[in-house]
């Protein structure tokens, strides 16, 4: 049995926001990898084990448009989730939507379908329990996804763009021929280095774009 899982996830709307946008929304043109694994986590995660994404497989055109969204203009501070926590109350926490609604526009990617390459890795926690492996954990995946299951739906960058999935055998037949650079692409959130973003360049070739390693040459900060 093969090491790997294939997932396919389409729905009519993604939102895989750059990070250099800071006030309108613009998608990346296609499937980060932070947000493919944050597809497979949605169906199946365990401390013991950590999703590492090997490639994204993109089926179909690369097609923008443009809507305008409504929006919430400000957060909570977290000062003050803090010290309503020390005194036990949530006075003072709320936001009311109706008076704080701002209407902002985004770029979207229109009509997707990704299939998400991925393995499994055993965290510190996995690997100090002989009874943990990684077959087990891709079986329960596997039998997660077959049967729809999830822990929250899974969604394709932002959560209004619920999609829907399902498990495949293998790699799909390429569908986009040719090489596309699509430029610096967040890769995912570093975690030893206190949460910092790493990004690598993508290159699809063929639909196939590969992932690196958050440790491999190329991966930048």
């Amino acid at each position: 049995m093969t090491s790997r899982i294939y997932l396919k996830a389409w729905g009519p709307r993604a939102l895989f926001s750059r990070p250099e946008m800071k006030v309108e929304r613009v998608s990346y043109d296609a499937i980060t990898p932070s947000a493919a694994r944050g597809l497979l986590e949605a169906i199946y995660w365990k401390p013991e084990m950590v999703w590492r994404i090997k490639r994204l497989h993109v089926l179909k055109q690369i097609r923008f448009e443009s809507i305008r969204r409504n929006e919430v203009g400000s957060k909570i501070p977290a000062g003050k989730i803090g010290t309503a926590m020390r005194a036990g109350t949530t006075e003072g926490l709320a936001l009311y939507v109706d008076e704080d609604r701002q209407q902002r526009a985004a770029t979207l990617l229109k009509d997707v379908a990704y299939v998400v390459e991925a393995g499994i890795e055993l965290s510190a926690k996995g690997r100090a329990d002989r009874t943990e492996t990684v077959q087990k954990h891709l079986d329960i995946a596997r039998r997660r996804a077959t049967k729809g299951q999830y822990f929250h739906h899974p969604y394709l960058g932002t959560r209004e763009f619920a999609c829907d999935f399902e498990l495949l055998e293998g790699p799909p037949e390429p569908v986009l021929m040719g090489e596309r650079d699509l430029g610096w692409m967040a890769l995912d959130l570093d975690y030893a280095a206190g949460m910092e973003p790493r990004f690598f360049r993508a290159r699809m070739i063929d639909g196939v774009i590969d992932v690196p390693a958050l440790t491999d040459e190329g991966v930048v900060a």
